[in-house]
């Protein structure tokens, strides 16, 4: 599913994909993340493992992950789209806005402003 969906345009979206927190394969490589980044999607959040992190690091996208490691996963075509997924004590909602740094993730059911 991540390999279709990233196909899709994805202006100012960010992809959240839950792999159950697996540390075996990974649900994200350079090629689909350079397919992403060409169809305007703004990151990814996995909560599992990606490969090519250095090739992937060089990209203007973001992505956050648990870890890395270079196996690639079997693709089995399962998946779903715009639902509620629940991980690392944190709930996300389709068309709620993330944002994320080095430090962490925030998520916000409105977009958040600076205020000084």
């Amino acid at each position: 599913m991540l390999k279709k969906t990233r196909a899709k345009r994805g202006q100012g979206k960010v992809m959240v994909v839950d792999g159950g927190g697996s540390l075996k394969k990974a649900l994200l490589g350079d090629l689909i993340a350079e397919t992403a980044l060409n169809n305007e999607w703004e990151g990814f959040i996995i909560y599992g493992c990606i490969r090519d992190v250095e090739p992937i690091s060089t990209m203007k996208i973001g992505v956050k992950a648990l870890n890395s490691i270079p196996l690639k996963t079997q693709r089995k075509g399962e998946g779903e789209n715009n639902v509620r997924i629940t991980f690392g004590g944190v709930t996300f909602n389709a068309g709620e806005y993330v944002y994320a740094d080095t430090t962490g993730i925030i998520v916000s059911s409105m977009p958040l402003t600076n205020r000084e």
